[in-house]
């Protein structure tokens, strides 16, 4: 499909909230979410938290929709494994790291991931320049030369970067199979089983009603309302503005980190977001599928 068909685009709307403030909503949600997680991976650590509110959130999509099991081809099902393995691992990994660096710098980190899935789907070695450059953004961002990085931190970024570029590449064809909310009530109770692995041993003993009732909140912020906001938003623009809006997602986890954790970024860590918001803006340019709808690349659509 291309960006001239009557499906992939949209023009401005004269009614209503504008289609980029839906997707900016999205991506706040998604921040906030995380942010307001470190309260509880401190009570019942980040592998507990992220199978507490995978679980929350795969109950509150079967409530709303059906799961399409007449529909699944045994083709079919490798996908879907995979994509809710790969999503509770991410969910883990990701939580393990805004426990031990800013939430800003862990989100820069794991964008890497679909910025460097974009710039190879260019086709086009120039590309490959925009997952270098915020590489030197990331540099910035963890200051190694202060003496006080936290490799374990890195490192649980660095995996979710590599489950965020899986994710949005197994997103594409499950996407090709099962549209919309359906999707998600087939994988995330996947995802939530898989986070169980370590995430029940984690957190026995240590739940009780206030725990449950916010891990509930916590899955609303993200995934629930998230996906919702960006269905609406990408039924009135295209997925490549959507997608480059999207390279916005390491400065918003830039600004709720500062605003709800108190995360001051230093000039030379905001210096790092605005390359790597810039790297993700520019590597989406060439990053469209031809054969299908793309995915919007780095979008909030990742839901953990």
């Amino acid at each position: 499909m291309s960006e001239a068909d009557p499906g992939d685009a949209a023009g401005p709307s004269r009614r209503g909230v504008p289609p980029w403030a839906l997707a900016v909503a999205a991506m706040l949600s998604v921040q906030l979410g995380s942010a307001l997680s470190v309260g509880l991976i401190a009570q019942i650590g980040s592998a507990g938290t992220a199978w507490l509110r995978l679980t929350a959130g795969a109950l509150i999509f079967l409530l709303l929709a059906r799961p399409p099991l007449r529909e699944i081809r045994r083709p079919d099902l490798p996908a879907l494994l995979a994509l809710g393995v790969v999503s509770g691992l991410m969910s883990v990994v990701f939580l393990a790291a805004i426990d031990r660096i800013p939430l800003g710098t862990a989100v820069a980190i794991e964008f890497l991931g679909p910025l460097t899935v974009a710039a190879v789907r260019s086709h086009s070695r120039a590309g490959l320049a925009w997952p270098v450059l915020a590489m030197c953004g990331v540099v910035l961002l963890t200051e190694p030369w202060l003496g006080d990085i936290d490799p374990a931190g890195i490192g649980f970024a660095a995996a979710g970067a590599v489950g965020w570029g899986s994710y949005l590449l197994l997103t594409q064809r499950v996407g090709d199979r099962f549209s919309g909310i359906t999707g998600l009530t087939l994988t995330i109770p996947i995802a939530a089983a898989t986070a169980a692995v370590v995430g029940v041993p984690q957190a026995a003993g240590q739940l009780d009603l206030p725990i449950v009732l916010t891990a509930v909140g916590l899955a609303l912020l993200l995934p629930v309302i998230p996906f919702a906001l960006e269905m609406a938003a990408l039924r009135r623009m295209t997925h490549t503005a959507f997608g480059t809006l999207a390279a916005l997602e390491p400065a918003i986890g830039t600004f709720i980190g500062l605003i709800v954790l108190h995360q001051r970024p230093s000039w030379p860590q905001a210096l790092g977001v605005l390359l790597v918001v810039g790297a993700g803006a520019a590597a989406q340019r060439g990053g469209r599928r031809r054969d299908a709808d793309p995915v919007a690349t780095g979008s909030g659509a990742e839901p953990w």
